[in-house]
């Protein structure tokens, strides 16, 4: 007895519908762009099915493009929110031309009575977009998540299958033998249920991760900056000191001070103190390497940690990060303040963060009182 289509894209729909529900509260919690590219994949997904349910009806002159469409851009949403996992956006036009082409070809052969119009630029949509969903899963660093493998895996599966679809409908047409059984309507339900029941531990395992690490970011960022905050700093940059200590290397630390802070929020408010401090958390970012430790220690001070870099190395970072302060744009009527720096290497405090940051303190009330917007090392 073979497949009923009819009754398999029911159970996909219910599949569909019930993740794209499981996912959505998923969404809600995290607000992960990819749960929410997911969820509107299924819905897609569901949508297109329960459009194919019309084949052999007077609607089908519009339900199968339609129906061809929403199952390519289901195949786009999850490539979009793969790429999201990433943090690249996905341009607009790239999301709506893989579903437009499939639509207009469908329009142009005679959908009202070709059940398989647009058949072929349908099938190559689909390979495409999961095969593109599959590349950039596969790019994802295993830092990121551990679950994306497995998310690959699938969509390069559902990938070729759809590609073979494509192959066999160029060789026999639609009502070939291989293409009417092995790789059929019914055949297409049944592999994408199964890999729907798959990928949804494999989601959950990602929506989990996705939370923790959310929950990770809020308890060692800043909130203003994005720097680290002063304990996620003292940690890491222990733990960094500790480590070039025990190597034999160095290590410098900056501890840097906005000028006259407190008279810029008096005269132009908090708005105009946090975006001063926004703008020296960028030039920082933008000035140290990608090695280095920054952190927002309280208020309008902030510290750097150099490894392997000598006092020397530290007042040139400290330079750049005060010219590109300067040369940022401040809001009407502002002028952003000048920085003084204290600069103390782990040599002088016995590889110590605490006692590098007293020394650097002392250096930086010196560099204070010469007249401030200077870089003072710490001496002895």
């Amino acid at each position: 007895m073979g497949l009923d289509p009819a009754s398999l894209k029911i159970a996909l729909g219910i599949v569909a519908s019930t993740l794209c529900l499981l996912f959505f509260g998923s969404f809600r919690r995290t607000r992960s762009a990819y749960s929410g590219w997911w969820c509107l994949a299924l819905v897609f997904l569901l949508s297109g099915n329960m459009a194919y349910l019309l084949a052999g009806t007077p609607q089908q002159i519009w339900a199968g493009p339609l129906g061809n469409a929403l199952l390519v851009a289901g195949a786009f949403s999850v490539w979009a929110g793969s790429r999201s996992l990433r943090l690249l956006p996905t341009p607009r036009w790239q999301l709506l031309a893989g579903p437009g082409a499939t639509a207009v070809a469908a329009s142009l052969e005679n959908p009202a009575t070709n059940a398989w119009s647009g058949g072929l630029v349908y099938l190559a949509m689909m390979s495409l977009g999961m095969g593109l969903a599959t590349v950039e899963l596969w790019r994802l660093k295993p830092s990121v998540s551990q679950a994306h493998r497995s998310l690959a895996l699938a969509a390069g599966v559902l990938a070729s299958f759809f590609l073979c679809r494509g192959i066999a409908y160029v060789l026999e047409g639609p009502d070939g033998p291989d293409f009417g059984t092995y790789l059929s309507s019914a055949t297409t339900s049944v592999v994408t249920i199964v890999l729907l029941v798959t990928v949804s531990f494999s989601m959950t395992a990602l929506s989990n991760e996705q939370l923790i690490n959310g929950l990770n970011e809020r308890a060692t960022r800043d909130g203003l900056t994005g720097l680290l905050n002063r304990t996620a700093f003292m940690e890491l940059a222990t733990q960094e000191i500790n480590r070039l200590h025990s190597a034999g290397s160095i290590s410098t630390l900056i501890l840097a001070d906005l000028d006259h802070f407190k008279a810029l929020n008096d005269s132009h408010g908090h708005a105009a103190g946090d975006t001063a401090i926004q703008a020296f958390a960028a030039a920082c970012q933008a000035s140290v390497r990608h090695t280095d430790l920054v952190g927002r220690y309280g208020g309008e001070e902030f510290t750097i940690l150099l490894p392997g870099a000598d006092l020397e190395s530290a007042e040139i970072i400290a330079n750049e990060i005060s010219r590109r302060l300067a040369a940022a744009e401040p809001p009407d009527g502002v002028t952003f303040p000048t920085v003084s720096y204290g600069i103390a290497p782990s040599t002088l405090a016995n590889a110590e963060v605490d006692h590098m940051i007293v020394a650097a303190d002392k250096a930086l009330y010196q560099a204070k009182s010469l007249g401030r917007n200077r870089a003072v090392w710490a001496t002895s």
